[in-house]
């Protein structure tokens, strides 16, 4: 990519500001400025790399947001983000070795069955409960299973993250979206070295859209925080099942060729 207009850094600034106070609340920035960068003429290859750059500050952002408040347990936390890290950096290495088709067949019914956990279930509450899975397990097990599909393919990394620290961990809503957040930001900070490596970072437009989306995170958090579960809730619902028809949108999706649409 050439010399990069400066209307063009504003309106993507603006566009990570808008995705990262969205993802502070619920996830699914990515959702908005993946499309963004394509449509800015980012190869694909160059909008991932400029994307994890921008998502790991936005989910920094709100991480730093959420331990103010000391929402974030650091016992649990660093474990987590140490194994989502290592897991990010492996999942884009192999991003080469696993079919894409595979991942847009099973995400977006993985979403879906998402959504339709937070909408309904009743283990959702605000105050923590006791703890389904052992913190060296989870962080050994569980983690790398959501950091390696990070780094491999992404949307909805953030909340597959939730649903595991809320129903394994026992995490209330609030204090879960905190250690999402940095286990997101560990994963993206883990393929972004990759990315880096490979020269495809497109530095002027990731920092302007680091910038925006470090504010837009910071805003994000502080809604959720003052809200709690009666926005970050209905927003996760809303935002898994969007990322699931943005999928299967996609004409070259597996099951939309299956059943000839």
């Amino acid at each position: 990519m050439g010399s990069v207009h400066f209307e063009l850094l504003l309106a993507l600034f603006t566009v990570a500001a808008l995705a990262g106070a969205l993802d502070a609340i619920a996830g699914g920035g990515g959702l908005v400025t993946l499309p963004a960068l394509l449509l800015a003429g980012l190869s694909p290859v160059q909008a991932l790399g400029t994307n994890k750059l921008q998502g790991a500050i936005s989910a920094l952002s709100s991480t730093t947001a959420f331990a103010r408040r000391g929402l974030i347990d650091w016992k649990t936390a660093l474990p987590v983000a140490g194994a989502a890290a290592v897991a990010g950096l492996c999942g884009a290495l192999c991003a080469s070795l696993l079919s894409p088709q595979l991942l847009r067949a099973i995400v977006p019914l993985l979403l879906i069955s998402i959504a339709l956990y937070f909408g309904f279930s009743r283990a959702l509450k605000s105050e923590d409960v006791a703890p389904r899975m052992a913190l060296i397990p989870f962080a050994c097990f569980v983690t790398p299973l959501v950091g390696f599909y990070d780094g491999i393919f992404g949307p909805g990394a953030g909340a597959f993250y939730m649903v595991a620290i809320v129903t394994l961990l026992g995490y209330g809503v609030l204090k879960a979206t905190a250690h999402t957040k940095l286990a997101n930001a560990a994963s993206n900070l883990g393929s972004l070295t990759l990315f880096m490596i490979k020269g495809a970072v497109v530095w002027p437009v990731g920092l302007a859209m680091a910038a925006g989306a470090f504010i837009g995170a910071q805003v994000g958090s502080r809604l959720a925080m003052r809200f709690g579960p009666k926005l970050i809730r209905p927003l996760l619902v809303v935002i898994s099942c969007a990322m699931a028809v943005k999928l299967l949108a996609d004409p070259a999706n597996p099951i939309r060729q299956a059943i000839g649409f």
